[in-house]
């Protein structure tokens, strides 16, 4: 299986559970749940990936401090190939207000630097060994753009909550011949995929939440695929990055567009069952049973 290179994304969270969001006037909520864990889109994607046996490093860069080292800690237990390199501004640190509906508010606390030093040749000897290579919107990896630009692998990019024109989000877009997003700020997702097609984009998937997700395809083919109803909601933490996953896992076994997708769906509902980024149960013999429970009598 073609080794997976993901770059960029690894955060310490504090994750605060409520049942609905504060009003904006002064008040105290005397009691809510809450934890802390490694959070981050780099994070998330690499943790499904491992868990589905598809050959993938993660590099990231974080502080030498007590939350680095509890980040460094979890993804090394979890198996994962974890490359780094030491911010001097620290880890960086959300805080997520979560509802019951399962939707966030992010407060990021401390950022990492926006030039912070990297190790260039370890990157190049993972972009040698690498067949495709997940390029994450965080700042500093706008530095490693250039790097990517001397080798001919499949770049995947994922937009996030992208809003439309956003000039932070143009260097990924130009990098990246797959993109994936969201339609949470976009007032016609349709207008924005193809746009993002007509930029000569390979493939392009939105995901809407309980909405389900489409693609489009350069040749105008739109797919959509619907959201799955029977997974019980317990943290939506990591569902996006395990959707991209779970695509990016069927990609590899050949599968259509549709299955992709519906691979992605599953990895996603299954990572929303779980307080963790990615379910603990999640395995390549369970998505396949999943499959067949949920898509066997749908097959395209």
């Amino acid at each position: 299986m073609t080794p997976v290179l993901i770059l960029g994304g690894t955060t310490y969270d504090h994750i605060v559970y409520l049942d609905q969001f504060p009003q904006p006037i002064p008040h105290t909520i005397h009691q809510a749940r809450f934890r802390e864990t490694t959070g981050s889109t780099g994070s998330g994607k690499a943790l499904c990936l491992h868990k589905l046996e598809v050959t993938s490093s993660l590099y990231s860069i974080l502080g030498d401090d007590l939350y680095g080292k509890r980040i460094i800690d979890h993804l090394n237990k979890s198996g994962v190939d974890f490359l780094y390199d030491f911010d001097p501004a620290g880890t960086e640190r959300h805080i997520n207000l979560m509802n019951a509906e399962g939707n966030r508010i992010s407060m990021f606390i401390t950022q990492t630097s926006e030039h912070p030093p990297f190790n260039r040749s370890l990157i190049e000897e993972k972009l040698e060994q690498s067949g495709l290579l997940v390029l994450n919107i965080i700042s500093y990896c706008k530095d490693f753009i250039p790097l990517l630009s001397a080798y001919t692998k499949p770049i995947w990019t994922d937009l996030h909550d992208y809003t439309d024109m956003n000039p932070y989000h143009e260097p990924f877009i130009e990098a990246a011949d797959t993109i994936f997003l969201s339609s949470d700020n976009l007032p016609d997702y349709k207008v924005t995929m193809q746009q993002l097609i007509s930029r000569g984009k390979r493939l392009v998937v939105c995901t809407h939440g309980k909405g389900g997700s489409t693609a489009l395809t350069p040749e105008g083919e739109w797919i959509h695929e619907p959201a799955l109803t029977h997974f019980l909601l317990v943290d939506s933490n990591g569902a996006g990055d395990n959707y991209f996953a779970g695509f990016l896992y069927a990609s590899f076994q050949g599968k259509s567009i549709r299955d992709c997708m519906r691979y992605g769906t599953l990895c996603g509902g299954l990572c929303i069952t779980s307080a963790e980024l990615v379910a603990e149960e999640l395995s390549r013999e369970l998505l396949e049973e999943l499959y067949g429970i949920y898509f066997s009598v749908l097959l395209s």
